[in-house]
């Protein structure tokens, strides 16, 4: 009978060694796709960290190459009596970068306001309550200020206070509000009440009669030709009025635009009054925004620092035997890209009079990233005086060293970050190669599989064969020593 097990037949541990000789053979082979294929997933870690940082970079250079904020005028206000960070005073203001700098006295006098309309006393042909019937006849009211309008039906029999609610309902209702008011006299009885939004002098609701319906006359402002005058205002639709050093300014809103050109201010509420009863100013000074440009500065040197500190680590080389290397140590890319962009933020920048960023108190320090210092390290006064400098002497250079179409430092910078990141570019490219690369540890791994099969499918044979031939040995021999005993050997 043939042998299935290896070793049955001649009592040796076949098995075993079978599998010792297969490890020997698989553990080196394995070992080195197990080796490679961590340091692609090292590679490819270090170039997506190195992509989302670069990414990043990438969207904040792109805003500084665009940002019209640069050169963006700050309006401050200072209201008398107001004060925290939280307090609001009667007006806030913003100003357009063309803005000329200066500083105004300016009151809130009145605000803009919307015309309103009542119904007359109970005792002069109004209504009692809010139940009165309207109409006996159907008839339309067509609500309009300038070229805003919309139609209410009024059906026979309806009341005030089913008026009320279909003029509120109204999906065309450019901003008119209807009420009802109970005055909770006899002689007075209940008011409806239409309140237009619309402010402005000049801006006044009209309720006409469309059908010239006798009813209606007592909720209408006017006939269908606009020729009869009925119900009159409570209170006409009003301008806001300022005063500008002085000046008398209105507007129809409470937004006051271009009345100091290229500044836009908004009432809130009236100038408080001093003890004579008059207005007190508040003060709008237009400037620089000096504290929102210096911060974006910050931010980019902050930025750039932090996609420096990135390249660092991930190409650094170990110290000593028990400190890794980075996961893209040496990358010939990496160290480009560093350079590429401390090439960039150095360039000059030749339609600016600052020239370059070095003028602006930017500068590198001993690691590679930038600084605004605060030490005179060369004799030409530290950054932080240089900045300061250059925010009072040419603050409108300032943006161009950034965002000049040819030669701004973000322009640029954003342009040579852009060729790495974008699908397609360079380090995006680099890490689909490696990701490739990784893949095909498969296919090579399924093949080592194979080998190894087949590999100890030779082996199994091979000591299948040996284990039999010992065997038949065994027998031999085991037969030939009975025959001796039987013969008195």
């Amino acid at each position: 009978m043939a042998i299935q097990s290896l070793g049955v037949g001649s009592g040796l541990a076949l098995d075993d060694l079978v599998k010792q000789l297969l490890e020997a053979e698989r553990k080196p082979k394995f070992d080195r796709l197990d080796k490679r294929e961590e340091s692609l997933d090292a590679v490819i870690s270090g170039i997506g960290s190195l992509k989302s940082k670069m990414d990043a970079f990438k969207e904040s250079v792109d805003a500084l190459r665009r940002d019209t904020a640069l050169s963006k005028r700050s309006a401050v206000t200072t209201h008398p009596g107001v004060s925290g960070e939280d307090a609001t005073g009667p007006f806030t203001a913003e100003a357009s970068n063309s803005a000329a700098t200066g500083s105004y006295q300016i009151t809130i006098t009145e605000l803009a306001s919307g015309s309103r309309v009542e119904t007359a006393n109970a005792a002069d042909g109004g209504f009692n309550s809010s139940s009165d019937v309207v109409s006996a006849s159907a008839g339309t009211l067509t609500f309009q200020v300038g070229s805003k309008s919309f139609d209410v039906d009024v059906t026979a029999g309806m009341t005030v206070q089913q008026l009320r609610n279909k003029v509120n309902s109204s999906a065309s209702n450019f901003g008119v509000t209807a009420s009802v008011i109970s005055t909770g006299t006899a002689g007075g009885g209940a008011k409806l009440v239409f309140s237009s939004d619309v402010t402005g002098t000049g801006n006044d609701l009209k309720i006409i009669n469309k059908n010239d319906i006798a009813d209606l006359e007592r909720v209408s402002t006017t006939d269908s030709t606009e020729t009869q005058t009925y119900l009159g205002y409570a209170k006409n639709a009003t301008n806001a009025k300022a005063t500008i050093d002085g000046i008398l300014v209105e507007s129809a809103t409470n937004r006051f635009e271009n009345v100091i050109e290229n500044v836009a201010f908004e009432a809130k509420e009236l100038s408080s009054k001093d003890a004579l009863d008059k207005f007190v100013a508040s003060t709008l000074e237009i400037g620089y925004d000096k504290d929102g440009v210096e911060k974006k500065i910050r931010d980019f040197v902050d930025d750039y620092n932090t996609l420096i500190s990135e390249i660092t680590t991930l190409t650094r080389y170990g110290q000593s035997e028990l400190e890794e290397d980075g996961a893209l140590a040496g990358d010939f890319m990496a160290r480009g890209i560093q350079s590429g962009l401390a090439s960039i933020v150095s360039s000059a920048v030749p339609n600016s009079k600052l020239g370059s960023l070095f003028q602006l108190g930017v500068s590198f320090d001993e690691d590679g990233k930038l600084q605004i210092s605060d030490f005179d390290e060369y004799g030409f006064g530290s950054g932080e005086d240089k900045l300061k400098e250059a925010f009072e002497d040419n603050f409108d250079e300032i943006a161009k060293l950034f965002t000049d179409d040819e030669f701004g430092i973000a322009t640029k910078a954003y342009d040579f970050v852009y060729e790495y990141t974008t699908f397609g570019g360079l380090l995006r490219s680099r890490e689909d190669s490696y990701k490739n690369e990784k893949d095909l540890l498969a296919d090579d791994r399924e093949r080592l599989e194979l080998q190894m099969l087949n590999y100890e499918d030779i082996l199994r044979k091979k000591y299948l064969a040996l284990d039999q031939t010992v065997s038949q040995l065994n027998r031999t021999g085991s037969a030939l020593m009975a025959s001796l005993a039987s013969t008195g050997f």
